[in-house]
């Protein structure tokens, strides 16, 4: 006899005792089919808990045997709870265990089949059915006999249970008269697959088949003579279930999938419309709704053409290939899990096993009834997940993937009108086609139109509370820890504009990775140019670096555009870097109402064909929004320290009379009191009072979008030519200086001009590749750095810090926590933008701003 085992779940010995299932198992673990840990044993336990197998209680004095029996009962308790918690842990965590007991009565029996079931793993019987004869002779040569009397009730039990065994949920049941004739076969995972030279998970079809093949082309597959298509790399394709219906040639579709199925070049998932389809091939009573009465239209159509036999054979093969789908598909590399594909969507308690309740969750997802149109109100059982598989999962149409916790929806809504996505795995890719149109044919009820109603929606704050992951297209997956979280949701919820309008928040940016090697120098260009050529880039641009603060300037071109992108009428805002009002109500209407006069007088909406335009800025004066820094901090200590370091010098000038000694002393405090004068100096060059918005000065350096389009695809030129066109607009935009490095002639006359501004007190400049989103091997580089001038870095590290002690200290300092920030938060600050303007739900715009402010808390070294 061959008996199979599962890949996981229970194997319940049943016998009684003497019958051979400790032999079982200890011969099973001699010969590697089981590991010693795959086995439990009552005996085993009783030892555990009471340093004893078996008291005989049989021949002792009633009274002594009463309280044998009692005490050996209550061992026999606390070692089934320990086992049966075992048994259970091992089923939770998708393990194979052996349970070696009597298993007589059918409680014990119900008890394990209950574990099975509620951990979803399945559950077989290994019946032990040995002579009477054989019992009794094994018993007399055990160690601790049972006794005849015990080993013949057990019998009489036995013999009346046996005929009752099949009827019992066991998935398989084997009676076994002879272990010797026995061989045992394990089976692996049925759903567990080998990324092997990688795959490609296809979003849901719905009998898109034009857009399908369109894509396997897009993604590499190429035709053979066969018809199949086949990857030069030896990848393969998944669908992620519902490749049929909706769509007009569900039959084409399903047949292809069938055909490479069956030839080993490609997975199905299964999904709520294919088991519909395939209950309905099976003869089942099915009401074809929703599309699915258009397959049914299109095999009456083939029957017509084919025939009823032809017809009858194809629905038999497309019935096996669906029915055989498995709820979804765990990939491992290494043997170890990475992804996992399925249809609407998993628990991660269910990640790895297959049961009813597995396949009608992982199909219809996590749902809350219906609401009044009698669709499924779905809930976001994506919140719940916490593993570090990612899980690729269909079923409810979104504009653009969405990747949240460490899941992905590929069902961009083709059928629809919307696109056929492709996850590329382990590349973490999307590849996309348009639809050719849109198939459903009910306009009424299109969820990506209902979406785009909904667009502006609350973002769902316990989607990201418990930290989240974000998706960027420049840098891949960008991890949002929940400590950071809580606190950005805090400042958003109390201090920031609403968010409807905070679509974007601006990186920070480093200084070059190395200190200067220039003695007296803790920054100089010569650095950050040296970091741009290591990696490749050979054309940089260098602007001017304004001592202001940073803003964003979201400008519409009228309130009814303001209501169209945001949700209500405004002509705009300005906000700073962290999210909150730049300036106070009257003068920022006062100012937006004069730039949108000069945008209009110039007719620059109309020249761009766009309802708004996004900006990058550096407004200046620096006292409009840091007044308080400087008048508690800056002001305070320079005059402190002036007064200080005067009076000192004094006396040291009297002293210098009586004694030559102090002479050096007193050149070191002239020193430092020229220090504190140039640090005074260094903030007032930024400061002037603002009475109006005539006496402000605002410095674009980036035009981030219009209503259709980003511009992450111009050059830093571009931008330079565009804030000059900007400053032709209006006297509040001022130009931002700046000069092109492609040669050592360029690069020693940037460093001139550094060295000129940041005499005369600016301070410095920031130089970027030409590219703004610049890349080396696919690798992100710092999209800009800050070269600080000599005087400014004063109020940075201190008025003495080019004391050669306190600059030879400095220039130990590590800037590698500030460029990971800074690339974080501006593949996330791009994201975002293209989010929006994509149309993308303020849900999904708002995951990047409140990443971006919550990684600004990560504590890193705010001198850099």
């Amino acid at each position: 006899m061959r008996i199979t085992l599962p890949h996981a779940g229970i194997v319940l010995l049943i016998g009684p005792s003497n019958s051979g299932k400790s032999h079982l198992v200890k011969h099973l673990i001699s010969e590697n089919i089981l590991s010693a840990s795959e086995a439990v044993s009552s005996d085993t336990y009783r030892v555990l808990v009471s340093d004893t197998e078996f008291i005989n209680w049989r021949g002792k004095p009633q009274e002594e045997a009463d309280s044998i029996y009692d005490t050996y009962q209550a061992i026999s308790r606390e070692a089934f709870a320990i086992l049966d918690a075992t048994v259970e842990a091992r089923c939770r965590l998708n393990k194979l265990t052996f349970v070696d007991a009597t298993h007589l009565r059918p409680d014990d029996r119900k008890r394990y089949l209950d574990i099975a079931r509620i951990n979803h793993v399945p559950i077989i019987a290994v019946v032990l059915d040995i002579p009477l004869e054989t019992l009794l002779q094994r018993d007399d040569q055990r160690d601790s006999p049972r006794g005849k009397r015990r080993i013949k009730q057990q019998y009489q039990l036995f013999t009346k249970e046996k005929r009752l065994l099949k009827k019992e949920h066991f998935l398989a049941t084997y009676f076994v008269k002879n272990t010797a004739e026995l061989a045992f076969e394990r089976r692996s995972n049925p759903i567990e697959r080998d990324i092997q030279h990688g795959i490609d998970i296809i979003g849901d079809i719905h009998g898109c088949y034009d857009e399908m093949i369109q894509l396997l082309e897009n993604l590499g597959y190429v035709k053979n003579d066969e018809q199949l298509y086949l990857h030069p790399a030896g990848r393969k394709f998944v669908s992620i279930g519902d490749c049929m219906s909706r769509g007009s040639r569900s039959l084409d579709t399903m047949l292809f999938f069938t055909r490479h199925i069956n030839n080993g070049l490609a997975y199905m998932i299964d999904s709520n419309h294919g088991w519909k389809i395939a209950r309905w091939l099976d003869g089942k009573n099915v009401v074809l709704n929703h599309g699915d009465e258009k397959v049914a239209e299109e095999f009456s159509e083939y029957e017509r053409k084919h025939g009823a036999g032809a017809a009858a054979a194809l629905k038999q093969d497309i019935k096996t290939v669906l029915l055989k789908a498995p709820s979804h598909y765990v990939f491992t590399r290494n043997g170890t899990a990475v992804l996992v594909c399925v249809h609407a969507g998993i628990k991660d308690k269910y990640i790895g096993k297959q049961s009813k309740r597995i396949s009608d969750f992982c199909r219809y997802g996590d749902t809350d009834g219906f609401d009044e149109q009698g669709k499924p109100i779905r809930k976001d059982w994506f919140l719940h997940h916490q593993t570090k598989a990612c899980i690729v999962w269909g079923h409810d149409p979104k504009p653009q993937p969405l990747l949240i916790n460490n899941t992905v929806n590929i069902d961009q809504g083709v059928v629809f009108g919307g696109k056929l996505t492709a996850f590329r795995y382990p590349e973490k890719e999307f590849v996309a086609v348009d639809a050719a149109m849109d198939y459903s044919g009910d306009a009424d009820s299109n969820p990506l139109k209902e979406l785009e109603s909904k667009r502006l929606d609350p973002p769902n704050i316990a989607k990201f509370i418990n930290g989240y992951t974000v998706l960027t297209e420049a840098a891949g997956d960008i991890h949002i820890p929940q400590d950071a979280v809580k606190s950005a949701v805090d400042t958003m919820s109390h201090y920031t504009i609403p968010v409807e309008n905070l679509i974007y928040l601006p990186p920070t940016m480093s200084p070059a990775p190395s200190p200067s090697s220039l003695e007296g120098y803790l920054e100089h260009p010569a650095e950050a140019i040296a970091y741009y050529r290591s990696h490749g880039v050979q054309r940089l641009i260098a602007e001017k670096k304004h001592m202001g603060s940073r803003a964003i300037l979201f400008l519409f071109k009228d309130r009814a555009a303001g209501k169209k992108h945001v949700g209500f009428e405004t002509e705009g805002v300005i906000y700073t870097r962290t999210g909150r009002r730049f300036f106070p109500a009257s003068m920022e209407a006062a100012v937006l109402r004069k730039i949108n006069q000069a945008l209009h007088a110039g007719r620059y909406f109309e020249k761009y064909k766009t309802e708004f335009v996004l900006l990058d800025a550096e407004i200046m004066p620096w006292n409009l929004k840091a007044s308080e820094l400087i008048r508690h901090q800056y002001a305070h200590v320079s005059e402190t320290a002036i007064l200080d370091r005067q009076l000192l010098e004094q006396k040291l000038a009297e002293a210098v009379k009586s004694n030559g000694k102090v002479a050096e002393w007193r050149k070191e405090y002239r020193h430092k009191l020229d220090n504190a004068a140039a640090f005074q100096a260094i903030f007032q060059k930024y400061c002037w009072d603002v009475d109006d918005p005539d006496q402000i000065e605002i410095a674009p350096f980036h035009v981030l979008a219009h209503s259709e389009e980003t511009f992450f695809d111009r050059s830093h030129l571009w931008h330079m030519e565009r804030n000059r066109e900007l400053a032709g607009y209006s006297p509040l935009f001022v130009e931002t200086a700046f000069k092109v490095i492609d040669d050592a002639a360029s690069e020693a006359a940037v460093i001139q001009w550094w060295e000129e501004i940041t005499a005369e007190g600016h301070e410095g400049i920031v130089i970027k590749p030409e590219a703004f989103i610049a890349k080396e091997k696919n690798k992100l580089l710092q999209p800009a750095i800050k070269v600080r001038g000599r005087n400014y870095l004063r109020i940075i590290y201190g008025m003495d810090y080019l004391e050669p002690e306190n600059l030879r200290r400095l220039k130990k300092r590590n800037t590698g926590k500030k460029q990971r920030l800074a690339l974080k938060e501006f593949a996330l600050g791009i994201e975002g933008i293209r989010r929006f303007v994509n149309r993308e739900s303020i849900d999904r715009v708002h995951e990047c701003v409140l990443g971006t402010l919550a990684l600004e808390s990560d504590p890193a070294d705010p001198r850099l």
